[in-house]
């Protein structure tokens, strides 16, 4: 992972001197370089030794609920903090009022009916009144959320960096519920800490592409709670599932590739139980924007014109292809890394056993060879035995979050601040590292950190 950041940097920064065609500053990042320190620094510190020291042995201990709002509240004193490094403005109340950002056409929506109605009026950068890049690279929900905060008196940039920092940190808790129901709760436990101290929180806050990710995490563990009946109320959690995934992609066109992880869902509870509720919920956002008068297919082609129209159209695929995943490595952390690297050599044993039960349904001579028995659960807090459930079903959501990346990758919809748009699929990987050994976890963590802490110093992230 170091070697291919260190590649993207060096590759980057020739191309930008040669050709001026990355538009970034700071390769592969949208960054340039400012040593700086803030009144979050001291602060984002004491977070980071509080959560190494004690972040393990508090996760191993803690009521199963405690632990869930224990780790939300640490993600986000962890995210606040990292935001406030560059100061309470910069870094946090102004965030989401510059030129591109949502808060820049809340006035345009006074009326929601006719904005919709007229969305796609206003993609194309030759259209009269275009909207600002994100609220043209986005459904119109993404803007209507904060259009609705605003209606709620909770409007401008502070509120908003606040609407997003809570909501966004959510997201641990809710890969926390996911990993509990799909592989066990010591695994679940294990990879708390990581969770909250991923270096991806320098980019969490303040975007609301962390709020995306949160929407889409939810949609995921309900899903898995309803999937695994680990619920009083499957119906209503199937149902919410089917809300939130409607809603992701009314959020973001990317974030379609969240039906891979639904399906990972299915697929590794072998159930289609909570299908028709899941349905049913996911059609109620897109029917209520069509008889609104937004068209989402229109909207994305039109997108993809814009796309090609500024920046996009003329930074290198050929680049970024490889540079995206440096950027992947480098939010995701040292650790993360290590765990996909077990997760990559155990993938052929923990895709196979899986997969086993499917071989019944095949025709005789196409039926896998029968697997061995799976090993016993581990005891809370070992780490999951090779072979075991938990890092079977572990492993199999870290690839298909590994697939939705490179099908993102591959489409050229994302060259470059992947950073930041790409949260949604990095936060699935960062359990990975629940498969090191528990007496390293520590100084993975402090590796972590680091790696966050330099990252959110140095360099003046554009998110």
């Amino acid at each position: 992972m170091v070697l291919l950041f260190a590649a993207a940097a060096v590759v980057g920064t020739r191309i930008e001197a040669v050709h001026h065609s990355l538009f970034v500053s700071w390769p592969p990042l949208f960054a340039s370089w400012e040593p700086h320190a803030g009144p979050g620094t001291p602060a984002a510190i004491a977070v980071a030794v509080a959560v190494v020291a004690y972040g393990p042995g508090l996760a191993a201990r803690l009521g199963w609920r405690a632990l869930v709002a224990a780790a939300w509240a640490a993600a986000l004193a962890w995210t606040f903090s990292l935001a406030l490094v560059d100061g309470w403005h910069r870094g946090v109340a102004r965030r989401l009022t510059t030129g591109n950002e949502y808060l820049q056409s809340i006035g345009a929506f006074h009326d929601v009916g006719a904005a919709l109605r007229d969305f796609t009026h206003h993609i194309l950068l030759h259209s009269p009144d275009h909207w600002p890049a994100h609220v043209a690279g986005h459904p119109p929900a993404a803007t209507l959320t904060f259009v609705w905060l605003d209606h709620l008196g909770l409007g401008g940039g502070a509120w908003g960096a606040v609407f997003v920092l809570v909501s966004g940190t959510s997201a641990v808790a809710a890969v926390l519920v996911a990993l509990r129901a799909l592989t066990d709760e010591a695994t679940a436990r294990r990879a708390a800490p990581f969770l909250v101290l991923a270096p991806m929180a320098v980019w969490a806050g303040v975007s609301a592409d962390a709020y995306f990710a949160a929407v889409a995490a939810w949609a995921v563990a309900l899903l898995a709670l309803a999937a695994t009946r680990t619920t009083r109320a499957p119906v209503a959690a199937g149902l919410g599932s089917g809300l939130l995934l409607g809603l992701t992609c009314y959020l973001s066109y990317g974030l379609t590739l969240m039906a891979l992880p639904a399906a990972a869902v299915l697929l590794l509870t072998r159930t289609v139980r909570p299908l028709p509720w899941v349905l049913v919920g996911a059609a109620v956002v897109p029917a209520a924007f069509t008889l609104a008068g937004f068209d989402w297919w229109e909207a994305y082609r039109l997108l993809v014109t814009r796309y090609d129209q500024g920046a996009g159209g003329i930074r290198p695929y050929g680049y970024w292809i490889w540079a995206n995943p440096a950027c992947t490595g480098l939010i995701t952390g040292l650790a993360t890394a290590a765990g996909v690297r077990r997760v990559l050599a155990a993938a052929p044993g923990a895709t196979g056993r899986v997969l086993a039960p499917f071989a019944a349904v095949l025709p005789p001579g196409r039926r896998t060879r029968r697997t061995a028995p799976t090993a016993p659960r581990p005891a809370a807090g070992a780490r999951p035995a090779t072979g075991s459930r938990a890092a079977d079903h572990l492993v199999v959501l870290v690839l298909v979050a590994l697939l939705a990346i490179l099908a993102a990758d591959l489409s050229g919809m994302s060259k470059a601040e992947t950073e930041r748009i790409w949260q949604p699929f990095a936060l699935w990987l960062l359990p990975a590292a629940a498969l090191l050994p528990t007496g390293s976890h520590r100084r993975w963590l402090a590796a972590q950190a680091a790696l966050a802490l330099l990252v959110n110093h140095l360099l003046l992230t554009g998110w």
